[in-house]
């Protein structure tokens, strides 16, 4: 039976840690409020650039040689998987959800997958279940930039066009609410039209489609991987805010 020191030491040991859970609930709550007004001010732009990249698309998919190298649809044989993770653990069961995302989309595939990680933990584990890594980022810090992207973006946009990879995808944490963040997985390349018939909106384009396609493509594949970077940080800091809040309550018990 413990002796009333043991005891005395058992429970100043917990209170400390209590502190120290609190503390990192009350910063983890500061640093979600402003990254969560940065996604949610970056919605509209993503959800636009998307429609209108559509729009465009639709006009320019006629095929041939005008046809954008960005939108090419071609035999599957390689598949690419940017995957974004927080760099640091102590946020929930998050950092789980994500790769085992990652490891059941990659399973249900016949053809070779390599990655694009963005994040310390997605990067560990895809090196720990053998998947192949074309390039690894981390440290990006909480308030990334477009600048920051340019290389991903860059790489990606470069492998796909010289053939390298014939589909590309992304993975990253949907923030749905506070205490709901969404594993999520999406087709980034190729850019597929959509169907213009089912939109009311009519565009008028100058000088053409296809030469607005060519500045403007690499641009929205830049914002769709900066705005799911910015949806993981989102996602990281109200997980890491709850499993926090959790643990302090279950000290102070």
């Amino acid at each position: 039976m413990a002796n009333i020191r043991e005891i005395r030491n058992r429970i100043r040991s917990v209170r400390n840690t209590a502190k120290v859970t609190r503390a990192m609930e009350m910063i983890a709550a500061s640093k979600m409020r402003r990254s969560q007004q940065r996604l949610i001010a970056g919605r509209p732009y993503s959800e636009t650039i998307t429609e209108v990249i559509g729009h465009i698309t639709a006009e320019a998919s006629g095929g041939g040689d005008d046809t954008h190298p960005l939108m090419i649809i071609r035999e599957p044989k390689r598949i690419r998987v940017i995957h974004v993770t927080p760099d640091r653990g102590l946020c929930g069961g998050l950092v789980g959800n994500l790769n085992r995302s990652l490891a059941k989309f990659i399973g249900g595939q016949d053809l070779p997958v390599d990655s694009v990680v963005i994040g310390r933990k997605g990067r560990d584990f895809t090196s720990r279940s053998n998947i192949e890594i074309r390039l690894a980022f981390a440290d990006m810090g909480d308030t990334p930039s477009l600048a920051d992207i340019e290389e991903i973006a860059e790489v990606v946009i470069s492998d796909y066009e010289n053939g390298d990879v014939d589909e590309v995808h992304i993975s990253y944490s949907k923030f749905i609410s506070t205490v709901v963040q969404q594993p999520t997985i999406r087709k980034l390349l190729p850019v597929e039209p959509v169907d213009v018939a089912s939109n009311t909106g009519g565009y008028i384009y100058e000088p053409n489609p296809v030469q607005i396609l060519d500045s403007l493509l690499p641009k929205f594949v830049q914002v769709q991987i900066y705005h799911a970077i910015l949806e993981s940080i989102g996602s990281e800091h109200s997980a890491r805010m709850v499993a926090m809040s959790s643990a302090t309550d279950n000290a102070t018990e």
